[in-house]
């Protein structure tokens, strides 16, 4: 049997060499391609808006009677009813998929959801890896103790103290406290309403959180009364909807459609089906106004 020489195995390789690269350079070519598509392109083909929610955020983002619901999520509503219209299409398809804190901004990576509904703050760390609506809400962190618990900050010396574990208020609670030279412990916590249990029977001392989130946490508590909410504010949190960075068309429907919401009676339809009669804010109020941009 004739052994090949190095030039003739080469000859031999060449075409099969070509092909492979030509199949890599196809697969490349259209992955690219699907992704200068575009999230509306994908949307117009699919027929479907692929919303990403938490259900563990009330009154933002949470699950009601098996279905998702909270304030952002009737944003986020209000945005597929607008889509629907500016991209003309008979029927559109909301596909809710839960998410976590810490697999959100993930899921909107890589391509699992199209937009983020919930309680996400937005930070200049965050638009690193993401992009944000208009802004949505705002609020702050703030702090739930129980009767005759610790009021002040520095009354928090050698307690227990917890936190949603993942969020913003984390990070700037831990940081305050070391800042202040105050030596109490921080239990990170899985969602709030544990972090309301563990309050109520008296693992914690005090939980911080978001102050709507607080809200919600104290009125649906087993013992309101035995709550107390602090009024101060120990951070500033604007809340917006989160989508995958360069999408610029995508982003400019997202705003067109909050615009369109916080200039009509919906919005504050949308307030109080979430936040019932607690009064809102002026700092809100503001909000509304400053973001209804002109046509």
């Amino acid at each position: 049997m004739t052994q090949a020489t190095p030039r003739t195995e080469r000859q031999r390789l060449q075409p099969r060499l070509a092909a492979a690269c030509i199949a890599a350079l196809l697969a490349a070519l259209a992955t690219t391609a699907a992704s200068e598509a575009g999230t509306l392109d994908s949307i117009r083909e699919t027929g479907q808006l692929k919303i990403g929610f938490r259900d563990d955020a009330a009154p933002f983002s949470f699950v009601r009677d098996g279905q998702p619901a909270g304030y952002s999520v009737a944003l986020c509503r209000a945005v597929g009813g607008a889509l629907q219209q500016r991209l003309e299409l008979e029927t559109l398809d909301i596909a809710f998929t839960a998410v976590t804190v810490e697999d959100r901004f993930d899921a909107l990576k890589q391509g699992r959801i199209d937009l983020l509904c919930g309680a996400t703050t937005v930070t200049l760390q965050r638009r690193e890896e993401v992009d944000f609506s208009l802004l949505t809400f705002i609020t702050g962190a703030s702090v739930l103790y129980r009767q005759g618990g610790p009021s002040s900050f520095t009354a928090l010396e050698g307690e227990k103290v917890g936190v949603r574990s993942g969020t913003t208020t984390d990070e700037g609670l831990r940081r305050a406290l070391s800042e202040a030279g105050i030596g109490a412990e921080v239990v990170a916590i899985a969602s709030h309403e544990a972090g309301r249990d563990a309050l109520e029977s008296g693992e914690i001392a005090a939980y911080f959180a978001d102050r709507a989130i607080l809200i919600m946490l104290a009125r649906e508590a087993a013992e309101p009364a035995d709550l107390v909410l602090s009024q101060r504010f120990f951070s500033y949190e604007p809340y917006a909807l989160a989508l995958r960075r360069d999408d610029g068309d995508f982003r400019m429907e997202v705003d067109r459609a909050l615009v369109k919401t916080y200039r009509t009676p919906t919005i504050t339809e949308i307030y109080e089906a979430n936040f019932g009669k607690a009064r809102m804010s002026e700092l809100l109020r503001a909000m509304y106004t400053l973001q209804s941009l002109p046509d």
